[in-house]
């Protein structure tokens, strides 16, 4: 019995100007570009909707609400979301927000420069490649800390996801405290109380 094919990757048809690019020794050429709602929704909607992304909390959305949950964060000062390739390919999204401006500043004391991020890998073709979450977490908080602002990245995971907590542990964080980050139903975006662990990364001294 021969195995199924992988689904095709959808296509995007960005014209968005990336903001960083890095080369990663022994990874390649990693670039970060802002996502285009209309053009990467069908991209995000075939990663978000798979199990392996259960903790994203969008596996019912469809692709239109996709689009309008971007299209939401692309109209905020505070939101970001950028589409992560390397060599060309898309490999990740990429999510970071103003903590003083989101939900989880009323779960712990948010100091001066906290950046929250979000990230989802997308998923691989073929057999995991050892070293992959490591090269993009290089390239992703090389951008954040380049800003001159950011002076502590902060993370918060489900709780019960505790293969993207050890993969934050591994890459430098530390363990905060778990928290219960409260539902927000507003008529332009709707998130549910979430059980998450905060994990923190200080900016490197150089900085």
């Amino acid at each position: 019995m021969t195995s199924p094919s992988p689904a095709p990757v959808p296509a995007t048809t960005s014209t968005r100007a990336p903001v960083f690019m890095r080369l990663v020794e022994g990874f390649g050429t990693v670039t970060i570009t802002p996502v285009d709602p209309a053009a990467d929704s069908a991209l995000i909607h075939a990663w978000v909707t798979q199990e392996r992304a259960r903790f994203w909390g969008m596996g019912g959305a469809s692709r239109e609400l996709v689009q309008e949950i971007y299209e939401d964060v692309d109209s905020r000062t505070t939101h970001h979301a950028f589409m992560v390739s390397r060599e060309g390919e898309p490999v990740a999204l990429f999510q970071t927000y103003d903590c003083a401006a989101d939900r989880v500043s009323e779960c712990y004391e948010v100091r001066p420069g906290d950046t929250g991020v979000h990230l989802l890998i997308g998923p691989t073709q073929g057999p995991a490649e050892r070293g992959f979450s490591a090269g993009l977490m290089t390239a992703f908080f090389g951008f954040v800390f380049s800003d001159g602002t950011t002076r502590r990245v902060v993370a918060e995971p489900d709780a019960r996801n505790e293969k993207a907590i050890a993969r934050l542990l591994r890459t430098g964080f530390v363990l905060g405290p778990e928290v219960e980050l409260p539902e927000i139903d507003l008529p332009e975006v709707y998130l549910p109380a979430k059980q998450a662990r905060l994990v923190f990364l200080s900016a490197p001294v150089a900085l």
